[in-house]
């Protein structure tokens, strides 16, 4: 197919393969590259508000140590510091409900400033009111007694719920970009080796297509230039302009050869045809005058030798034959009555016969149409049930990649048990260095008051990190077993489709056997069909010729009549005479005219009797 293709096709199929494959690897290419900056905006979006975030509960807690660093000292360095604490609040909380888009998100910033500005009226502001005004032992001893309800946890909560879905959505984008790039590299490495692949294979069918065959048919016709006619020309039966050049060169050598054998052969052709001319042209004169006694003597070359001998037996089987015409014309008559009868009753019979195949053959016809019709939706079920088996041993294999799959995910949550019961530890250790500091505190009096509020926060910090971790073991636990019981669910579908496969399996060897015998019954009945078809054309072909048989037979009597008498014409030596003409028989009925074909074959016109046996 490809040495028919003409050689601009070929070339512009090439550069159409190269160019599809490479568009094909540019826009997986920039799909994943779209991705890959969507997730990295996405990102930057969600890391812009966590800080944010972030900063939002950093200046509560600011608040928070400042107030209890006033009440505690009385410096009015730390009400610059609340007041600075206070205003980053309040800027940042506003940009932060601006630059959200989930409700949800925004709804919990609102309450985080709602229950920032509660705590200042209930506790900050008031509380600074109360020391500026000389009531700061009062003021200390009332957050004493408050305990934990002077901190700024309500605040703080919906912070951490914002931080912690931004938390969720970038390590969600993440793992898409992590995703796209595997996927980018994958199709550049892949598209890469693929068009250097497409462009090596191109390049060595190109050469073995084109580059190959000039060069070979270069060589060819130098050689044929240097006189060498027997030379093989290649590539004679490509399509292509090679092939046609090869053609073409083909043509050149055989005429070289030709030309050459000719001058060889003419010189000598020449002189015996000249002399064996002369000899047949003396012994035809001789046998147009009826003399068929004169036999050629003399020796005629090799190519001509028979031509002697086919003259002398012709000649003398003519002798023979014009003896044996003038004695068997008489029973020729005879013979060709009954023959007429004979072919008539036959030609009645077959045209009979021909009729029975007829019906024989269309109704075998129809039981072909039917088989093949059979055979085709067999092989059209075997091909579904290849498909079915494909699309089972896919599930099988996508299962397996599940079990593994689930199998890494339980050993990772292992060793997140392991780092969350090390958190646990290390927030039982920050409670201990806490009260270790509040003792501490205690035991400083007055001046160990501060230090003793950021004791009580840290050991805050620490409870609820201990609560935290003990949360994420629990949830753990579950995903554990849920892990294990898809795993179980897993292994149990693949059980099913091992079964599945192996009834398919069963079912597309019956199917393939049943389409085998289909297929051979098809073809039994189409070589019936055919032969009997045969039969048919044979028969009727027999009706035809029966139907000339007899008309010839009825014109035969008569032409036997006038080639007697053109016989006793010729000169046959000494041979008796033939017997007297005999009467013609009489037909018992009516002759019917011969075919046109019948009567050029059996009856040649008496003008043209001489011409051919001048020619013969």
């Amino acid at each position: 197919m490809l040495n028919s293709m003409k050689i601009p096709r070929k070339l512009g199929w090439s550069f159409l393969m190269i160019c599809v494959s490479a568009a094909i690897m540019m826009i997986v290419f920039f799909v994943n590259i779209t991705m890959i900056r969507t997730s990295t905006d996405q990102n930057n979006l969600s890391q812009s508000i966590h800080a944010k975030a972030l900063a939002l509960e950093t200046g509560l807690l600011r608040q928070n140590s400042q107030l209890r660093g006033f009440l505690v000292t009385g410096d009015a360095s730390y009400l610059k510091s609340y007041d600075e604490g206070r205003d980053e609040y309040d800027r940042i909380s506003a940009e932060l409900e601006e630059q959200l888009e989930d409700p949800a998100q925004r709804a919990a910033v609102r309450k985080s400033r709602e229950e920032t500005l509660a705590w200042r009226s209930k506790w900050g502001d008031r509380l600074i009111d109360r020391v500026q005004a000389g009531q700061r032992d009062e003021a200390q001893a009332e957050v004493r007694a408050a305990g934990k309800a002077v901190l700024v946890s309500a605040a703080v909560l919906p912070l951490r719920d914002v931080r912690d879905a931004q938390v969720a959505l970038i390590e969600k984008n993440s793992k898409r970009q992590e995703t796209a790039i595997r996927s980018a590299t994958t199709a550049l490495i892949l598209g890469g080796i693929a068009l250097i692949g497409i462009a090596i294979t191109l390049a060595l069918m190109l050469s073995r297509m084109i580059a190959g065959p000039i060069t070979q048919l270069t060589s060819v016709m130098a050689d044929l230039a240097a006189g060498k006619n027997d030379i093989a020309v290649p590539d004679t039966a490509r399509g292509d302009e090679l092939g046609d050049m090869t053609r073409a060169v083909l043509i050149f050598r055989d005429a070289a050869v030709a030309k050459q054998a000719a001058e060889e052969a003419n010189a000598k052709a020449e002189a015996d045809q000249k002399m064996v001319v002369e000899t047949v042209s003396t012994h035809l004169t001789e046998l147009a005058g009826g003399n068929l006694t004169a036999e050629i003597t003399r020796d005629f070359p090799g190519d001509y030798a028979a031509v002697r001998t086919n003259f002398n037996a012709a000649l003398n089987a003519l002798r023979g034959l014009i003896t044996s015409v003038t004695q068997a014309t008489a029973s020729i008559r005879t013979g060709s009555s009954e023959i007429a009868r004979a072919s008539e009753d036959l030609a009645r019979r077959t045209e009979s016969n021909a009729a029975s195949l007829e019906e024989t053959a269309a109704a075998i016809t129809q039981m072909d149409g039917r088989l093949k019709a059979g055979a085709t939706a067999a092989s059209r079920t075997v091909e579904r049930a290849d498909q079915a088996i494909s699309t089972v041993g896919g599930g099988r294999a996508v299962a397996d990649e599940a079990v593994q799959a689930m199998g890494r995910v339980s050993e990772s949550a292992k060793g997140i048990d392991s780092v969350i019961e090390g958190l646990d530890k290390i927030a039982f250790q920050t409670r201990v260095l806490a009260m270790n500091a509040a003792v501490e505190a205690g035991r400083a009096g007055d001046a160990g008051r501060g230090f003793a509020v950021v004791a009580d926060l840290v050991s805050a910090l620490a409870m609820r990190a201990e609560e935290e971790a003990k949360r994420a073991r629990d949830q753990l636990s579950l995903t554990q077993a849920d892990i294990g019981t898809a795993v179980d669910a897993v292994q149990k579908v693949d059980g099913a489709l091992a079964d599945i496969s192996n009834d398919v399996g069963q079912v597309h060897e019956l199917l393939a056997t049943m389409a085998a015998d289909n297929q051979a019954q098809s073809a039994a009945i189409t070589e019936v069909s055919t032969a009997i078809g045969t039969m048919d054309q044979a028969t009727q072909q027999n009706a035809a010729m029966v139907e000339e048989t007899s008309a010839a037979a009825r014109n035969l009597a008569e032409e036997v009549s006038v080639l007697s008498e053109q016989a006793r014409e010729f000169n046959v030596g000494d041979v008796p005479s033939a017997t007297a003409r005999a009467a013609p028989a009489r037909f018992a009925g009516t002759a019917r005219p011969l075919p046109a074909a019948a009567i050029s074959a059996l009856i040649r016109p008496r003008d043209s009797a001489d011409g051919d046996w001048q020619a013969f």
